[in-house]
């Protein structure tokens, strides 16, 4: 007899050895705590017992041991002379029956047999289980991912999107790694992807979504180039030198403005490298794409001056309303200052945050700043992000 109750004791529980194991692979490969696991099995379990048992309360218990290898769940009844609901109360005759000495008033605790759960109850703990996993998944994921914004990673092509020509790239590895999606519009023109090719990316934004964290990534965002200065210049990884403002027409030109609180330090050299090695390296990951390095300066004229390089400088009137100014050139240079389709000039604008108004050296002298809609005035500033 003692071996028959041993025997049926031991079918009321789950496996337990089984059952830890189990939770302790899952923490171990997907890096979901235990403690979580085992408060979503806990929650199933529940709600398992009460699809079979609609009017039960809060009276269910769960009990994990992982010492004694067991885990156990229990319903807790009253003990009652007149019973109204079977789920929560029970006889005084019942509870005598499994508990002799139980007395009126008493909480008796009675084992539930597990495997005695209807097949709905049970496909019903089985998806709180899985959708409990797949949530701690995309909180991992998400909060990996949204400590990366404004970085670079690497990532590789797995589909293009043929009507859209979006791409989605896969960022990461194992169980954290994730689909990135790289928009028409963050692309630059001109590059070729095909699936399997690695490709650096700037992160801009992580959002929630239902299907998991959403990643958003682009190869035309200003930041890119600065990260990929951050990467390959020392000086501008340890503050050394900082830069100030980034100017970017993907795939076209850039224009970077740099500064150090060091007069030892020749910030512009520092990005330049040995023989241009460290700039070298980034236009070749930018696919050609030109970078006009500048030294940034307090004031707005010097600095005006160094933007609108390679072109030589006369002058620069300064008026701080509106924030115009008026850059003289000379004649010979008046078509570099401006760039091709007007484009040095507007990077220069953009760089600066300040509306420049180019004029050939021979142009007679007006007493106030004209904006012509032919002529390269240009806003915006557009700053890094740090």
């Amino acid at each position: 007899m003692p071996k028959k109750n041993a025997k049926a004791q031991k079918t009321n529980e789950l496996d337990g050895k089984e059952f830890f194991a189990a939770i302790n692979l899952i923490e171990k490969e997907k890096g979901i705590p235990k403690a979580y696991m085992l408060d979503k099995i806990t929650q199933a379990l529940v709600s398992a017992y009460k699809r079979d048992h609609e009017t039960a309360g809060d009276n269910i218990v769960v009990e994990a041991d992982e010492e004694a290898g067991t885990v156990r769940m229990f319903v807790k009844k009253d003990v009652v002379e007149e019973v109204d609901n079977p789920c929560t109360e029970m006889s005084l005759e019942m509870a005598r029956s499994k508990l002799p000495q139980a007395q009126l008033g008493d909480v008796i605790r009675i084992e539930i047999k597990t495997r005695d759960f209807g097949r709905i109850a049970a496909q019903t703990a089985r998806q709180v289980i899985i959708q409990g996993m797949r949530e701690a998944e995309r909180g991992m994921i998400y909060d990996e991912f949204s400590s990366k914004e404004h970085e670079i990673l690497t990532g590789v092509v797995t589909r293009i999107d043929p009507r859209s020509g979006s791409a989605s790239l896969r960022i990461g590895s194992g169980s954290e790694a994730t689909e990135a999606f790289l928009a028409a519009g963050e692309q630059v023109k001109g590059e070729e992807y095909v699936e399997g090719m690695r490709l650096r990316v700037y992160v801009v934004e992580v959002r929630r979504s239902t299907k998991g964290p959403q990643v958003l990534i682009s190869r035309t965002h200003p930041g890119l180039v600065k990260r990929l200065f951050e990467l390959e210049v020392p000086e501008i990884y340890d503050g050394t030198v900082e830069v100030k403002s980034i100017a970017r027409e993907a795939g076209s030109r850039t224009k970077l403005a740099v500064w150090s609180a060091d007069p030892d330090v020749d910030p512009i050299g520092a990005c330049v490298g040995p023989r241009g090695q460290r700039v070298n390296n980034i236009v070749e990951e930018l696919k050609g794409e030109k970078v006009d390095i500048v030294k940034w300066s307090e004031d707005p004229a010097v600095y005006i001056a160094a933007a609108l390089s390679p072109a030589d400088v006369i002058s620069v009137e300064i008026h701080e309303e509106g924030k115009n100014c008026r850059v003289v050139v000379p004649d010979d240079q008046l078509s570099l200052a401006i760039g091709k389709e007007g484009q040095n000039a507007r990077l220069a604008a953009k760089l600066t945050g300040w509306k420049i108004d180019i004029k050939p050296q021979s142009a007679p002298v007006e007493e106030d700043v004209v904006e012509d809609e032919e002529d390269v005035i240009l806003e915006d500033e557009e700053q890094i992000e740090e």
